[in-house]
């Protein structure tokens, strides 16, 4: 929950000059570049950024079609607000609100259904880094969403052990999961983004690593020239 909808358009105008590159404002691959605000900074952030080449994102959708599910949005409603791509499967999500593999899985159907690109979050928490069950989480993860084929998906690595716990995944790291990653799935041509505290003095390095194909951009996308610093502008 950052950024109300002044400042939320107000990074969006100043990152709007991004050519369509390797990243995102929450995500990065290496088709484009995309921004992912809250639900209500969606419309002000889609205003700021039309005809830019930037691709509008949500940063999750709602399980179920339609109903009666108070405070939740759907695919098509995002659609309907010129959402292109959505995250689904966050870490938070997973680890902060006890979303299971099951809901990942609706929720990535809700949004194929509705023509949405979908950025698949997987990683493992530091308990299971430890216990040396890292590629058996994710793996578990990746194959829980079982019609890749059938979804505009790519998918994003959060080592969620690295992430604001001052521990540090090396590149050696990013690299030997995103090779986990796509053999798991079989399918060379799959986007694989690294989520892991993604810094300016970090982004390049990891760009480099084979098999990272883009970035997941978190608290670095809410300062435009933070940002800036990553995704050249």
């Amino acid at each position: 929950m950052n950024l109300l909808r002044a400042s939320a358009r107000e990074a969006a105008a100043a990152s709007s000059g991004c050519s369509a590159r390797v990243t995102s404002a929450r995500v990065t691959s290496a088709r484009g570049v995309a921004l992912a605000p809250p639900y209500t900074a969606i419309d002000v952030v889609g205003d700021a950024i039309r005809g830019s080449g930037l691709l509008l994102a949500a940063q999750d959708v709602a399980a179920a079609h339609e109903g009666a599910y108070t405070g939740e949005v759907s695919a098509a409603m995002l659609v309907d607000a010129g959402v292109g791509l959505v995250i689904v499967g966050h870490s938070e999500r997973r680890h902060g609100l006890g979303e299971t593999d099951a809901v990942v899985l609706e929720k990535v159907h809700r949004a194929g259904e509705a023509g949405l690109q979908v950025t698949l979050c997987v990683g493992e928490t530091g308990d299971e880094r430890d216990a040396g069950r890292a590629e058996e989480v994710v793996e578990r993860q990746v194959d829980a969403v079982v019609d890749l084929g059938r979804v505009p998906l790519h998918v994003a690595y959060e080592p969620v052990w690295a992430i604001g716990t001052g521990r540090t995944a090396t590149h050696e790291d990013a690299r030997s999961m995103h090779a986990h990653i796509r053999a798991t799935v079989a399918a060379e041509a799959l986007i694989i983004q690294y989520g892991g505290s993604v810094k300016p003095d970090n982004s390049a390095a990891l760009l480099a690593q084979d098999g990272v194909d883009g970035l997941l951009v978190g608290g670095a996308s809410l300062d435009a020239a933070s940002f800036a610093a990553v995704v050249p502008l």
